[in-house]
């Protein structure tokens, strides 16, 4: 660790060590839980960096579309909106992550218990639904390494339980770039059912050129209580997208005009997307020290994309085209055991399972043009230009021991053994372009352990340490560099070494978190080539990612709330190689160049006054450093401080719930890049962002 992040933790430590609430005086954070792979556990008692953004912050004066709305607050978390809803959110944990180009790549999401990353690696937040959410939990961290593979980290979103009588409500809000949402939700509970029903529509003009979207979801949650010790829930999710793909732009392009979209309009580049995914999740109490929970999923998701790809670029005959059609289907299961006993006369917990998932992958290539000469169209379905079925599959056996040995002292340690499978068989042979079947197996332990030390009621410190993996992605395996199909099986599994020092304290009706870690890679996978929406990957050798975190929340009883988030994380690689591969002039990464799309600073701060009726106010500043977009360190998107004003009105009238709100981000207007697509062959690096905008929204619910 570098002396200036040593020398951070060892004063917030010092600091912490003094901090202790009177006993008499009741905190007034609310008494929340996580979930873990041995069950719920209390935040505070976890030897390991999680947060919990509940429903208030998710929706409250929220257009409620994007994560990247209410986690800003989470330390080690960075989420950038692309303002591209081809493309998703980009979204990166302790900067593993942060390569991917779509979708989530090195970070884990699970939406009520069922994977939304798939056995390989890729996974997808298109189908949240943060209308019906009822909170978000963030680990970080040694301890994601027992959720398998990929984790450098976990997102985790549950929908709400129903309650009480029945309740319906409607809500609509819109804002700038002709944004909006329609949601309605109906909830209840009675006689051991509970139930929770939503459905949204979302739509955007964009604030760039060929940026508009269309996303309809529905979500559901079916609870039935069969007896004292039984609880049988049933989810079920949809998600319909059709968007626009505006492309990154060259750095005088996006000077010249950042809402442009050039190469986007000429190529027409789009994706539609259609989703549903239907889990069942059983828990049973065998008895006062024994549990068991089994979970049942499966869904369907197919997507077709259009690409930017010339047809010249289409020539050879090993091209696999420039139309990407998908058709995924998956599923799996998860079984656990739980005991709770005695070692040594003290409290020792046990939790062990089994997790089974499977893909089943139809990949077609199509060009992206018919015709030729003066009649050729861009932006069409043409000629088929590959064919393939692929299936991952991943089996991961599980324990993980809690033990209080001592009065003040616990021992938390895991381990799951992850087999992730990849077969492919290609059914587009023809002429030139042979054969390209085949299958590769990647086999990794990941131990994790933890000791935790209560010096105080109110302080806890820890160590932990973890061993993680990644394995390639089917769409990072896709394509072969020279704009060749099959699969790049000589791409192989990046594993991770973590360590990490935190405390947790209460202090003053708050909670002060903080932590600094480590970790080294061996094998990191990187982006070899990125053309026109295509990108190869190749192993980089080895990297390291090493940083501290700080949080701070405080909630007052006359609720006023406070939170900051501060980060520090220097990202770099300890080995040089060649991007792209092989070595040529001029294509050298030199050992400690910054790996790209990692901010080295993040900053948030909000502070406001939330009462349980009534006008609510608030202020949000959020502040990026500069981000490398390439490996070379020779293109980068500068830094920023943006700052959000927000105000409201909540008020209960018998048995109706009435509330309006109006918001206005980046009030000083700034110029900013939101995101970078890393390592982009052509520098069309950056994709902008919006200057000053505005949203307003109403609700209104009636409880039967």
């Amino acid at each position: 660790m570098r002396r200036t992040t040593v020398a951070a933790a060892s004063a917030f430590f010092a600091a912490t060590l003094h901090a202790q609430t009177p006993v008499d005086d009741v905190p007034a954070l609310r008494a929340v839980t996580v979930s873990t792979p041995r069950g719920a556990a209390t935040p505070f008692d976890m030897p390991a960096s999680v947060d919990l953004v509940d429903r208030q912050q998710l929706r409250e004066s929220k257009l409620q579309v994007n994560l990247s709305e209410s986690l800003g607050g989470v330390p080690g978390l960075q989420v950038q909106n692309r303002q591209n809803y081809a493309q998703d959110l980009q979204i990166s944990i302790r900067g593993f992550g942060a390569r991917s180009t779509f979708g989530l790549r090195g970070v884990r999401l699970y939406i009520d218990g069922i994977p939304a990353t798939l056995p390989d690696g890729q996974g997808q937040s298109s189908n949240i639904d943060i209308g019906s959410a009822d909170r978000v939990e963030v680990l970080r961290g040694p301890f994601s390494a027992l959720y398998g593979n990929s984790s450098g980290g976990v997102i985790q979103v549950f929908t709400e339980d129903g309650e009480g009588a029945p309740r319906l409500g409607f809500s609509v809000a819109g804002g700038s770039f002709g944004s909006t949402r329609l949601g309605a939700k109906a909830s209840g509970a009675s006689g051991g059912i509970d139930y929770v029903l939503s459905a949204s529509r979302f739509r955007t003009d964009g604030y760039r050129e060929h940026s508009a979207a269309t996303r309809d979801i529905a979500n559901g949650k079916l609870g039935v209580q069969l007896d004292d010790d039984s609880r049988l829930t049933l989810v079920a999710n949809s998600v319909r997208i059709d968007a626009q793909d505006p492309l990154g732009l060259t750095r005088a392009q996006l000077d010249a005009d950042p809402r442009a979209a050039p190469l986007a309009t000429q190529y027409d580049t789009r994706k539609t997307v259609d989703q549903t995914q239907v889990g069942l999740l059983y828990e049973r109490r065998l008895n006062a020290d024994q549990d068991l929970r089994l979970m049942l999923y499966g869904g369907d998701r197919r997507t077709t994309q259009f690409q930017s790809i010339p047809p010249s670029a289409q020539a050879s005959p090993l091209s696999a085209g420039a139309v990407i059609d998908l058709q995924r289907r998956y599923a799996g299961f998860d079984a656990r055991w739980t005991l709770r006993t005695a070692l040594a006369g003290r409290p020792f917990e046990l939790s062990t399972g089994l997790a089974y998932d499977t893909l089943r992958e139809q990949r077609r290539g199509y060009e992206n043009f018919r015709g030729s000469g003066a009649a050729q169209q861009l932006g069409v379905q043409g000629g088929l230009r590959r064919d393939e079925r692929n299936e991952v599959g991943n089996v991961d056996p599980y324990v993980q021991t809690r033990w209080d040995f001592a009065e003040r002292w616990t021992l938390e340690a895991g381990l799951r053994h992850s087999s992730v499978r990849f077969d492919s068989d290609d059914r587009y042979i023809r002429g030139a372009n042979g054969d390209d079947s085949g299958a590769a197996r990647y086999r990794q332990a990941l131990p994790a352990a933890a000791l935790r030390y209560a010096a105080t009621r109110d302080l806890n410190l820890y160590v932990s340490a973890g061993r993680g993996f990644e394995t390639p992605t089917l769409n990072e395996l896709s394509y072969r560099p020279g704009n060749v199909g099959g699969l790049n099986f000589a791409l192989q599994p990046a594993v991770n070494r973590s360590l990490e020092l935190g405390a947790k304290a209460r202090v003053a009706d708050g909670l002060l978190t903080g932590a600094v870690f480590q970790t080294r890679t061996d094998d990191e996978i990187v982006t070899g080539t990125n053309i026109g929406g295509r990108a190869t990957f190749q192993n980089a050798g080895r990297t390291r990612r090493e940083g501290l975190e700080l949080g701070w929340l405080h909630e007052t009883r006359s609720h006023w709330r406070t939170q900051l988030a501060f980060t520090w994380l220097d990202a770099r690689y300890s080995d040089g190689f060649c991007s792209p591969a092989p070595c040529a002039a001029g294509n050298a990464v030199a050992a400690g160049n910054r790996i790209p799309g990692i901010a080295k600073q993040s900053f948030f701060a909000s502070f406001g006054y939330a009462p349980s009726e009534g006008w609510r106010a608030g202020a949000e500043l959020r502040a990026l450093s500069r981000i490398q977009a390439n490996d070379a360190n020779t293109a980068s998107a500068a830094g920023y401080a943006l700052l959000a004003l927000q105000t409201g009105y909540l008020k209960r009238w018998g048995r109706w719930e009435l509330e309006a709100f109006a918001r206005v981000d980046n009030v000083a207007d700034r110029r900013t890049v939101g995101s970078v697509i890393v390592n982009e062959g052509n520098a069309r690096y950056y994709e902008s962002a919006p200057g000053r905008n505005w949203t307003v929204g109403a609700a209104a619910s009636y409880r039967f």
